[in-house]
Order: C-alpha cells, then structure tokens, then sequence
C-alpha cells in the first residue's frame, strides 16, 4: 500500500513539474519579441472640391423676399455657366423666411417689448466639381456678383480626395515595410532574425496640409481647408525572434 502511494505521489510531482516547466518556456518564449513601430507618409492633391455660398435678402413680406432671392438666383446660375460649369454642379437648397423683430424702449430707457421689422430670407448653394482650380477662380472672383447687387455670404473652398481609400491602403503597405526593416536592423544588431508576426496595430489615419504645422488628433485629423495634403500612418508589430 506504501509503495503505491509513494508511486502517486511521484507521477504528481513529475506531472507538475512538466506543467511548471511548459509555463516558464511559455513566459519566456512569449517575451522573445521585437515591438517596432512603422511609418507611411505621402503628399497627394485633391481631385473635388466643394464651395458654397448662401443668398440672402430683406423685406417686409415674404413675396417681395422670394422675388429678391429669385433674382440673385438667377443672376448667380448665369455667372456659373458664363465660367464654365454645369447646371448640375450647382445645388440650391430651400429658402428659409425668419421674422425679424427690433427691441423697443419706454421713455425712460426701459425695454418695453418688441416690434416686427420684416422677414430675412436666405438660400443656400453648394457647388461641387472636379474642375478645382476653375472652381477656386469661381470663388475668388464673387465679388462681381456684389456688383451686380447680388447679396451673397461665400465661403472657403472645401478639398476632397476621391481615392483616399487608395491611399490609405498604401500607406499601411510603407508602414508595414517600414516596420519590417526596423524590426529586422535590430535583430541583426542582435545577432538574430525575425520569424512572423506576433501581433499587429494600426494607427490613427492622419491627413493634414501639406507644408503644414497642423498637430495631430488622438482620434485622427481630416484636413479639408487645403488643396495639397499629406496623409500619415502607423503601424504598431511585434515579431517573434527565430
């Protein structure tokens, strides 16, 4: 009866031994890693941009209000196609009527409520193209329309980049690459190599202005304001150590 309990008691301790032993190689092998970090830059230009403006106008009812917006309008599509673009690039959006109302004083300087002033009308437009550098000249050159007694509120371009898909792909291509040949220069410093990839993490995907000082966001940055962009990526792998 000893023998054979003494018997079990040895099978336990080899079995945790091994058990013991597989856990440390584990933990060990688990450490023999190299973590780097790649980058993927590249500069495009954008192929669409989108501008907008809004028309605007005054009167004391909303018929008069919509014949001033009706005739900007079509003072603003006329000088659309005399430059060039087509009658679908353009948008114009619903005319918004508000009433406007002034504060009204007593004798004595007090507010005693408010007076109807008339109503303010305004319509927006947006104009999207592929045409950027004559839609860019189309911006900049609104002010004739100021001269023509156009109310108008114009605002900056906006830049997009159809293919950003293509890009982003890309740029996790040099990323990876890049990190591939850090990962490798330290383990030949090492006197080892790489084997495969033990894990792999994508960075926030980064567009700015190009030649700009933008800061980069925690959630990713999408730069719209400039023509010329730059597009930044990183990756984050860890490779086993053969």
């Amino acid at each position: 009866m000893k023998s054979s309990k003494y018997i079990v008691i040895a099978v336990a301790a080899i079995i945790c031994a091994v058990i013991v032993g597989r856990a440390y190689t584990y933990k060990y092998r688990s450490q023999d890693t190299i973590l780097v970090t790649g980058l993927g830059e590249t500069e495009f230009t954008s192929d669409l941009i989108v501008w907008s403006g809004t028309l605007t106008a005054e009167a004391q009812n909303v018929a008069a209000g919509y014949a001033q917006i009706e005739a900007s309008k079509e003072k603003v599509q006329k000088y659309l196609t005399e430059k060039g673009l087509p009658a679908e690039a353009v948008v114009f959006e619903f005319v918004n009527a508000d009433k406007q109302f002034a504060p009204v004083y007593n004798a004595n300087g007090n507010w005693a409520g408010q007076r109807f002033t008339g109503y303010e009308l305004r319509q927006r437009f947006i104009v999207e193209s592929k045409e950027v550098e004559k839609v860019e000249t189309i911006s900049r050159e609104i002010s004739s329309l100021i001269a023509q007694g156009v109310s108008i509120e114009a605002y900056a371009p906006d830049y997009y980049y159809t293919k950003l898909d293509d890009v982003k792909m890309g740029l996790i291509e040099k990323a990876s690459a890049d990190a591939r040949t850090r990962a490798g220069k330290i383990a030949e410093n090492a006197g080892t190599k790489i084997g495969r990839v033990a894990s792999a993490r994508m960075g926030v995907f980064q567009i700015t202005g190009a030649n700009s000082n933008e800061e980069f966001a925690a959630g990713g940055s999408f730069n719209t304001s400039s023509r010329n962009k730059k597009a930044r990526i990183t990756m984050r792998i860890e490779y086993r150590i053969k």
